[in-house]
């Protein structure tokens, strides 16, 4: 087929129809504070770690033994390891479209090389399977992987074609092959199943949508229908694990492994929008709602078991058991950004917002070469230091670890915060949103024609003041909305004149034709507070967490007064607010004392508890920077 060049933003996801557009790379520049850093390490930093990581475990080799005809002998990683090497492509795709980095478009360029030389003369391209001594193409579906592996080639290409239109490295080519292979196998006269692992679902359709062929864009729809009635061999935590038990459009609540739902749901979210099939979009925004309302935790993660990496049941949410992975976080913030898309509801924005900073935010060190693969909020005993230099079992790193045999979650934050510009605005006809807060510049043209130039200058979340200067005079009235979280009551926005006006959760609006220099204002209440949980949450009855604007914050062992054990001592004295002392957040606690006991059950064990003192918490997405430590988020109200 011919290729055509896109024309649409450079964005992960640009859906051809919805109520908001997102503003992509070259449209928003994120210029400073917290997200500008990240990104700064991202790049430096991250990315060569995974390439050398990549390289040193043999899963980009893999690609070099299929193109010498040496497979099965030699290959190693698991069956989906060619998905990262895939991710890190879609990062550098991504980084590239941030910054010129001729040695990085080098790089670049000579993996999708290897990548190119391995694929099949019929456009098929796996490393584990179907060669002499593997197991036949489409085998086991249930846990082969072929069709996630494609999904995030798919998207990797996405991002080039994006990025760099017209691009001769071959990797758009390589993806449609592989696509045209994939709808003739499982098309309506073909296989009528779908992958284990969803992820080729929203893949296909960002491809349908970057070539113009509207037959990836069908097949995504065929695998959304099909989840669900059971095409798939059952297992022993049952088909609810990937999706295949009810279907979609059936549905009440996410449930199963948490990053394949999230996956699932994004791709039948962008089935929805090009499709035009509003019954299917509603059944996601229930779902969506339902989930947030009762299976997500605090700082936004998602996933409560850690044998099935799966959401509990409702209020299932022990914070000592939190499994909350990494990537099930990057999997709710794709789902949440095209449902924001299609219906333009803040809510989405603010879950997107508590996700980025308390789990992919929390996931990387500080150096970004260390990684967490679930994310606790309660931590007993003291973590023991990674070695730098071994791969770790997935998820049983108890600190940061530079790899793991499942490595899925380095690539996948590199992905994201190459990406995260994408993320900050959104435009419609005659209205541009703030969806994100982060120092930024914001150049776009309106649907009605209006070209809009706007600088954001904010110290955000560590201050909640946001001002957005306009650098260009309007030609006729259009209108700037800021996001208001719903936590931000109080909330006061400050229009060009400088009249000031409190306003509620959702978003503030102010329409005129702005001239140059034009400032809108809003300050939002990041004041510390105690929050609670719902008490069907028995996990955390009688408990209090501490929030600062979107931030979730801990108690970490490295704080506590001299002579205090543990986090596990610690009660919240909720007669006095948390605040700000000396540039971090302090609550007041007591250190209780319960009696040791030959049995701990009992009718009445009295517990005394010291006076209460000040206690400076961490950022939870700082938490274990200082070493090894306990640490906890909900705390035991006194």
């Amino acid at each position: 087929m011919s290729l055509i060049k896109t024309t649409a933003p450079v964005a992960p996801a640009v859906p051809s129809t919805g109520r908001l557009r997102p503003l992509g790379l070259g449209e928003v520049r994120i210029t400073g504070g917290y997200w500008a850093g990240r990104q700064r390490v991202n790049a430096t930093a991250t990315l060569a770690h995974i390439a050398h990581w990549l390289e040193r475990e043999g899963w980009l080799p893999n690609f070099d033994l299929a193109a010498a005809g040496r497979l099965p002998d030699g290959r190693r990683g698991r069956e989906f390891s060619d998905s990262e090497v895939y991710k890190y492509l879609e990062a550098v795709a991504w980084q590239l479209g941030r910054d010129d980095d001729p040695a990085l478009e080098e790089t670049f360029r000579n993996t999708v090389a290897r990548v190119a030389a391995a694929q099949e003369p019929d456009g098929y391209l796996d490393t584990a399977f179907g060669r002499p001594g593997q197991a036949p193409r489409w085998s086991d579906l249930e846990w082969g992987h072929e069709l996630y592996c494609a999904g995030h080639l798919f998207q990797a290409a996405v991002a080039r074609a994006r990025t760099r239109p017209g691009a001769d490295d071959g990797l758009l080519a390589v993806a449609t092959r592989l696509a045209d292979l994939i709808c003739d196998v499982f098309g309506e006269d073909g296989i009528r199943s779908v992958c284990g692992h969803p992820e080729v679902e929203t893949a296909l359709v960002e491809l349908g949508r970057v070539t113009g062929e509207p037959r990836y864009i069908e097949q995504a729809r065929l695998f959304v229908e099909r989840r669900g009635t059971g095409v798939l061999r059952d297992i022993e935590w049952g088909r609810s694990y990937y999706q295949d038990d009810v279907p979609v459009r059936e549905a009440d609540v996410l449930r199963g492994h948490a990053v394949r739902a999230n996956y699932l749901s994004s791709g039948a979210a962008d089935v929805a929008a090009e499709t035009g099939d509003g019954p299917l979009l509603a059944a996601l925004s229930r779902q969506w709602a339902n989930t947030a309302a009762r299976r997500t935790y605090i700082t936004g993660g998602q996933g409560s078991h850690h044998q099935d990496e799966a959401f509990g049941d409702d209020f299932e949410l022990p914070p000592d058991r939190a499994y909350s992975e990494t990537c099930a976080s990057i999997a709710s913030i794709q789902f949440s950004w095209r449902m924001l898309l299609a219906e333009g509801d803040a809510a989405y924005s603010d879950l997107i917002e508590r996700t980025l900073y308390n789990v992919v935010a929390t996931s990387p060190s500080a150096e970004g070469t260390a990684f967490y693969y679930a994310n606790t909020l309660h931590r007993r005993t003291p973590g023991e230091p990674a070695d730098p230099d071994t791969v770790s079992p997935r998820a049983e790193a108890s600190l940061r670890a530079p790899w793991f045999e499942v490595s899925c979650c380095p690539p996948n934050v590199a992905r994201t915060l190459a990406s995260l510009d994408a993320y900050v605005a959104t435009a419609g006809e005659d209205t541009l949103q703030l969806q994100q807060y982060a120092p930024a510049t914001i150049v776009t043209v309106l649907g009605g024609g209006e070209r809009v130039e706007l600088t954001v200058e904010t110290e955000y979340p560590a201050d909640g003041r946001i001002a957005v200067r306009v650098d260009r005079d309007a030609d006729a009235p259009w209108t700037m909305q800021l996001r208001v979280p719903a936590w931000a009551d109080g909330a006061v926005l400050t229009d060009p004149d400088g009249a000031p006006t409190t306003v509620r959760p959702g978003y503030a609006a102010v329409t005129r034709a702005f001239r140059a220099g034009d400032v809108v204002t809003i300050d939002l209440p990041v004041a510390p507070r105690f929050v609670r949980a719902d008490p069907r949450i028995d996990a955390v009855r009688g408990s209090v967490a501490v929030e600062r604007g979107p931030v979730v914050y801990a108690l970490e062992s490295v704080d506590l007064p001299e002579g205090w054990d543990d986090v596990a001592t610690a009660l919240a004295d909720t007669g006095r607010p948390p605040r700000d002392e000396a540039g971090r957040v302090v609550v007041d606690l007591a250190r209780r004392t319960p009696p040791e006991a030959a049995w701990p059950y009992a009718g009445q064990q009295p517990e005394a508890a010291d006076a209460p003192v000040a206690v400076p918490l961490v950022p939870y997405h700082d938490w274990a920077e200082r070493g090894p430590s306990t640490m906890r988020i909900w705390i035991p109200a006194s």
